[in-house]
């Protein structure tokens, strides 16, 4: 019989009292530091049955505590028992902080390094140190010790990603890296994240919900030689031929054996998104540490024209599916017939399915009624899904993984009457969505220096939201990709051609309502500013999904907001109109209509 929760700490506490550990901190985080983990890597949700994307515990003698951002502030309490965890913040009372006003010096607080950035490590280390607290990096995790019920690691094979669909062989990839490596100094860099893997190698996987990955960390010489530490299991007998010469494999065990070889070499290493155990590791058998940023993550953001066509194809095809979708809905609650949110999730989920190249959502839907769309990140399946309340706003941020592309878009919908304040705020944010989509913007330009312009409109009349504006896509891989990003926090990554990001401002009223209006684009040369005295870049949309007009009030929109959505509708319609017949021509047809 599985253990209770309050067994589970139990059992913690007597493994840590063994060790002479006072305190010992549980992320949500596995070793791969990524959005998204397998079951087997759930230890957080083993340990207090918090189910976020975010989050961390800590567990003492005679306490525990669970810290969680602002967006799990009502999901926390719904899942956490408040008797056996203290409800903290991170923003507000920081881990390191927590430690140093719960415990006295001397004390020892655990962590499994795998589950920490070496930047967060050291700075941890820094502060407890100052009050007399130790930081132990512990050879084990006591909760895989405990967890005597774990599921199996996944065991799905990999996907050969050809190279029609890559663009550039492996070896081309790999050797591009490679120059990027020895110019930063270094012999061989620590390749951690699994989407970076993944591209290096034209290979994807089912290790990970969301994001079609294959676990395992990688060892990327300078001349472009790789070294994959992975569950050999899952690679087919062509693997050799697939990635090409310069790759060989090996069990995930034997990476340490591989970091400890790294004695007097010059190794680069992300601190920032690399596990402070595989770092730590090196530098103690004599590897010299380059911190840099992962060596693949620029040069994958700016995607390259044949990755590009995949990504126009899969938004074509996945904007027919969520415009069918639309339709659908449009004629059910017409009808009378209302659903709740785990209903349309998976209504739209059907519809994408009909795609052969479909292969799994690429984030947990966010589909919310009602208030619950006042949560940026609500999750349906945290609670009991709600019915969708007739006259009100109905929010639907989803995307899909293709084998051709990653999207990604949020449409709010009306349904039944909605008021005038509605159609205010859902003008307010379309203005703010367009001015940033019809930006033209110099070479160099950050995302930081451009989110302005999405929320200037919700400024001029006292609004405002909590997220960032936009984020970057990988190409088949992660939703939510780096360097780029746009948003009001510091990002020094110019925005580049070839880079796919969202544009998606939102407003949110606690309790009440909330929306978003979500497009991907992707940056290219401006095409109406050419030979001019600096290069200019600008903007293409990717996805076509119409917008909402019943949620308009066009008397705050200008002539020229006017024919953009026109022209933007215009574009949904041909793409589309030739795939559908009946009601949902019709649907297509009136929803695409110029205002």
């Amino acid at each position: 019989m599985p253990l209770s929760i309050a067994d589970k700490l139990g059992t913690i506490r007597q493994a840590l009292a063994k060790l002479n550990i006072d305190a010992f901190i549980q992320p949500r985080a596995d070793e791969y530091l990524g959005e998204y983990v397998p079951k087997a890597n759930e230890r957080l949700k083993w340990l207090t049955g918090f189910t976020g994307s975010a989050g961390a515990a800590v567990v003492m003698a005679q306490r525990a505590a669970i810290f969680i951002d602002g967006r799990y502030t009502v999901q926390v309490r719904q899942q956490v028992d408040a008797s056996l965890f203290e409800y903290q913040s991170l923003t507000d009372l920081p881990l390191a902080d927590y430690l140093i006003q719960t415990l006295t010096a001397p004390s020892r607080v655990g962590v499994d390094a795998r589950l920490h950035t070496l930047a967060w490590y050291q700075q941890t280390q820094g502060q407890l140190a100052k009050a007399g607290i130790e930081l132990v990096a512990l050879t084990t995790n006591p909760i895989d010790d405990a967890w005597l019920e774990r599921p199996a690691m996944p065991s799905s094979p990999a996907i050969l990603f050809s190279d029609e669909l890559a663009g550039n062989t492996s070896l081309e990839k790999r050797e591009l890296v490679g120059a990027k490596i020895n110019k930063a100094g270094a012999q061989v860099a620590l390749i951690t994240a699994l989407d970076s893997c993944a591209w290096l190698l034209n290979l994807r996987g089912r290790d990970i919900p969301c994001l079609p990955v294959l676990l395992g960390t990688g060892l990327l010489s300078a001349n472009g030689n790789m070294r994959f530490f992975t569950d050999l299991t899952k690679l087919p007998s062509n693997i050799i031929s697939h990635v090409g010469a310069g790759v060989e494999f090996y069990p995930e065990q034997q990476l340490h054996e591989h970091l400890i070889a790294l004695n007097g070499q010059r190794l680069l290493a992300d601190s920032h998104s690399a596990n402070a155990a595989s770092q730590l590791t090196a530098e103690l058998a004599g590897a010299k540490l380059i911190d840099a940023m992962d060596p693949v993550a620029l040069i994958k953001a700016c995607k390259n024209p044949q990755e590009l066509a995949g990504m126009r194809a899969s938004h074509v095809r996945d904007g027919l599916a969520v415009s069918r979708f639309l339709a659908w809905l449009d004629s059910e609650v017409a009808a009378g017939r209302l659903y709740d949110e785990a209903q349309l999730a998976d209504k739209l989920e059907s519809f994408r399915k009909l795609d052969s190249q479909y292969l799994e959502p690429s984030f947990d839907t966010i589909s919310a009624a009602g208030s619950n769309a006042a949560m940026c990140h609500y999750n349906h399946l945290n609670g009991t899904p709600a019915t969708v309340p007739i006259n009100s706003l109905y929010l639907v941020d989803s995307g899909a993984q293709y084998l051709d592309g990653t999207t990604d878009v949020t449409r709010t919908i009306a349904i039944g009457d909605v008021s005038a304040e509605h159609k205010q705020m859902v003008t307010l944010v379309l203005k703010g969505h367009i001015a940033l989509d019809q930006a033209k913007f110099p070479k160099g330009t950050t995302g930081q220096q451009l989110d302005i312009l999405a929320r200037q409109y919700l400024w001029q009349y006292g609004y405002d939201y909590d997220h960032g504006t936009g984020h970057g896509v990988g190409h088949c891989l992660s939703v939510h990709e780096g360097p780029q990003r746009i948003g009001k926090n510091t990002n020094a990554t110019p925005l580049m051609p070839g880079m796919v990001l969202s544009n998606e401002p939102g407003y949110y009223r606690d309790g009440q309502f909330g929306i978003r209006i979500e497009n991907l684009v992707v940056v290219q040369e401006s095409e109406t500013l050419q030979g001019t005295e600096r290069t200019m870049y600008e903007f293409a949309p990717l996805t076509l999904i119409p917008i909402d007009k019943r949620l308009l009030q066009t008397s705050l929109l200008t002539s020229s907001e006017i024919t953009w959505l026109n022209h933007y509708h215009a574009k949904v319609f041909a793409a589309h109109a030739s795939h559908l017949t009946g009601a949902e021509l019709s649907w297509l047809t009136a929803a695409t209509s110029p205002l």
